[in-house]
């Protein structure tokens, strides 16, 4: 069993503008919000934040702007003890931004303007070879371009590497890609998109996991909200349910998931084992507001 594991995030990093409202208005409408809050967000940051909260040795290979939102994130990435060697920061792109709304259920609204994290580049993966050598676990999303998704999935599987793909935002994606994954994360939107079932109990979420399965994935875990987790492998197929909570913000929870989730593979336990840590994970973090702010530590989960 590994101590510290090893874990290399591609993607995204964004600051991210949340609004509290009471609901999110309409086409024309203008309403009066709560409280504002700069926070660094961004898919990739955010499950670099949760992998090395949780106990995992991260690098993240990213792309700012040479911007105050860049200087902000760097400092914040060196005070979680994430490796920042491998992020650039972009004189000629700004940094990432999200602006979010959040409504009193904790749903949200998210519009990115991706800025610095569209010149991540496939010449970025090669110059970072060393790094998915050394990793016991590689993490990526798809807030950056999906010919850099490919070619970072393809190497990790050239370089007999795990790949973790959490497919979010929804995206249509190459059928060569399947085959290079250790294992994809999709919610339900993201399942319907990727294989036309629309997820909304077990039964669906074996069909569409059985078809993603079918085009050569290894592993697959289909996140369902606050219904928990269906897994499919070889040894497990059903739902592993979450602790029912009070939601304030779900905004990085999918993210909190995945680095948990990482983290939990290369320690050496199951899949099941590893679903039910990060769901706890998860569930912690909805019940917080914003996105790297909500991600729990180590110990919250004692």
């Amino acid at each position: 069993m590994k101590d510290k594991p090893k874990i290399l995030v591609i993607g995204s990093a964004n600051m991210d503008m949340v609004i509290k409202t009471d609901h999110f208005p309409v086409p024309g409408e203008t309403i009066i919000g709560g409280n504002f809050s700069l926070i660094p967000g961004g898919k990739g940051a955010n499950q670099a934040v949760a992998a090395a909260r949780l106990g995992g040795e991260v690098g993240f290979l990213a792309q700012l702007g040479e911007d105050v939102f860049g200087a902000r994130n760097l400092e914040n990435y060196r005070k979680e003890g994430i490796n920042i060697s491998l992020i650039k920061l972009n004189p000629n792109k700004p940094s990432g931004v999200a602006l979010i709304t959040v409504d009193k259920s904790g749903e949200n609204t998210i519009i990115v303007a991706p800025g610095a994290n569209e010149t991540l580049s496939v010449d970025d993966l090669y110059k970072a070879k060393d790094s998915f050598e050394a990793a016991d676990m590689i993490l990526i999303q798809l807030e950056i371009q999906l010919s850099v998704v490919f070619e970072a999935c393809k190497m990790a599987f050239d370089l007999g590497k795990k790949i973790i793909l959490n497919p979010a935002p929804a995206a249509i994606l190459q059928p060569e890609i399947f085959p290079f994954l250790f294992l994809i994360t999709p919610n339900e939107t993201e399942a319907e998109q990727l294989t036309g079932v629309k997820v909304f109990d077990k039964h669906t979420a074996f069909e569409a996991s059985e078809m993603l399965m079918a085009k050569g994935v290894e592993n697959v875990i289909v996140t369902m909200g606050a219904a928990g987790a269906y897994v499919h492998t070889r040894e497990f197929k059903g739902i592993i349910p979450t602790k029912k909570v009070i939601a304030l913000d779900s905004t990085a929870a999918g993210d909190t998931f995945n680095g948990a989730l990482a983290v939990a593979l290369v320690k050496g336990g199951g899949m099941k084992e590893a679903v039910e840590f990060a769901l706890k994970a998860a569930t912690i973090s909805v019940t917080k507001m914003g996105a790297q702010s909500s991600i729990p530590y180590l110990k919250d989960l004692s």
